[in-house]
Formats: C-alpha cells, structure tokens, sequence
C-alpha cells in the first residue's frame, strides 16, 4: 500500500512537472505577441518536444497503475483526471506553439489597433490556467468552479474581436495578413481557455465525484 501511495505522488509530480512546463510556454507566447518577443517564440518552439515526451511518459505511468494496482474509488478518479489532464496540457502546448508560430509572422508588421484587445483576452486566459491548475494541486472545487464561470467571458471577448477584426480587413485590406494572425491567436486564446475549463471540470470529477460537462446548470 505504502509503494502504492508513493507512486501516486509521483504522478502527481509529474503531472506538476508538465503543468509548468505548459504554463511557461502559454506565458512566452503571449510575450511573443504582445512584446514582438522573437527569443519567447523561438523558447516555445524548443521546449515542445519536452512537453511531447512528458505527456508520454505520464500516460505510461497513470496505465501501469491502473493495470497493476486496480485502484478504487478516489485513487481511481485521480489517476483518471490526471490522464485527462495530460491530454488538455499537451493540447495547451500546441496551441502555445501556435501563438507562438503567428507572432514570429507578426514580428516585422506594424501594431494595428485591434491588438489592444489581445493583453486583455491572454490575462483572462493565464488567469483561468493559473487557477485551473492551482484547484487540482489543492483539490479546491469553489476555485475549479470559478474557472467555468470565466469561460463564458473569453467566449464574448473573443466574439467581440472577430468582429472588430473583420471590420478592420474591410476598412483597411493592405494589413488582412496582420488581421488573420490576430484572428488566429485570438481563436487560440478561447482554445486554451476551453482546455483549462476542461482541467476545472476534472478537477470537481475528482474532488466531488461529480461529471458537469455539457450541464451548465451543474456547475452553479
């Protein structure tokens, strides 16, 4: 039992080893777009094979517990969230890779106007990782809960600069190719959002033994 309980933690060290590991290369993105950071860009792209390889390794471990161990009951739920959460993390690396990927385009193109609402949309987003991830480390279902209820924010921001951005490409057609990389980090943006809402989600699987996905009225 005691081994048992130690191999727990170690998947949850892991899991911790690859949270940090995305949530840095969410925070060098965003840098990249809004500080034209080539060094940021060019870090994301290096460390994506680390995020690969650790999301490999977590799913062999979580599989070899289960199949060794047949855990039940809390244990189960948290090996299950912390395969789900690998998933959304390894996701959030390549949408980061994404952002980064459009900023390098960015990075000879002048600052159009609609950036301004970018800074706004990647705070809510770090923001919703931050907590999302600092609920499962702490098992805190009123913070996984907060989460959910920012999404819908980042959904409006995000609909909002559609619009604004479109509106731009019409006024002004010389900067569409700007306008199209804006338009994609800002869909990225509601993208990790969305995973992070997932991480929330799991998080009050395993703290409640509660599944609200697709209920919006559970997750009052």
């Amino acid at each position: 039992m005691r081994h048992f309980v130690e191999e727990l933690d170690q998947l949850k060290t892991k899991l911790l080893e690859m949270s940090s590991l995305v949530e840095s290369a969410i925070q060098r993105s965003i840098s990249a777009v809004i500080q034209k950071d080539r060094s940021a860009a060019e870090e994301v792209f290096r460390n994506e094979a680390r995020i690969n390889a650790i999301e490999v390794e977590i799913d062999e471990f979580a599989i070899n517990l289960l199949a060794l161990h047949q855990p039940m009951a809390a244990d189960l739920r948290l090996i299950v969230a912390a395969l789900k959460i690998n998933t959304d993390l390894e996701r959030m690396g390549d949408l980061s890779v994404n952002i980064a990927q459009r900023a390098t385009s960015l990075m000879d193109e002048p600052v159009i106007k609609p950036m301004i609402d970018i800074p706004h949309i990647a705070g809510l987003v770090q923001s919703m990782v931050r907590k999302s991830l600092d609920a499962f480390v702490t098992r805190d279902a009123d913070l996984a809960r907060s989460v959910l209820a920012s999404d819908d924010a980042v959904d409006s921001l995000r609909t909002a600069s559609y619009h604004e951005l479109v509106s731009f490409m019409e006024r002004d057609p010389e900067n569409i190719k700007a306008a199209l990389d804006l338009l994609a980090i800002t869909r990225n943006l509601e993208r990790l959002a969305d995973h992070s809402t997932n991480i929330a989600e799991d998080v009050l699987f395993l703290v409640k033994g509660i599944d609200v996905r697709h209920h919006a009225e559970a997750r009052q």
